[in-house]
């Protein structure tokens, strides 16, 4: 089961690698950026997929696109300057706060 978990983070990886270079692909007006971002997304997907064979849909896309947020948010902050109001961190806790709660109280995850 903990292999299932591989998977989901590099699924997470590659996905935070895609949404970054389209962000750099400027509308897909640069090539390297645009090929980046199809190469990381087939990657995510297929590795998220790999992760389906262990957990529930629900689970992994919930982890995936939950953590794919909050790493985009950093991201975006850190290397684009993308300002984040107070609702818009709060909102992100929630986020983090939601898959705490499924990673320590739900019984349908893997441990």
């Amino acid at each position: 089961m903990q292999l299932a978990y591989v998977y989901l983070f590099i699924a997470i990886l590659t996905e935070t690698i895609g949404t970054t270079a389209l962000q750099a692909s400027q509308q897909f007006s640069r090539l390297w950026p645009s090929i980046l971002v199809v190469l990381a997304y087939g990657a995510s997907f297929w590795f998220m997929a790999l992760a389906l064979k262990f957990m529930p849909v629900g689970l992994v896309y919930a982890i995936w696109s939950g953590l794919g947020i909050v790493l985009i948010a950093v991201i975006g902050y850190l290397v684009f300057q993308q300002k984040l109001d107070l609702p818009a961190v709060i909102g992100i806790g929630m986020i983090m706060a939601g898959i705490v709660v499924i990673q320590l109280f739900s019984n349908t995850t893997t441990h």
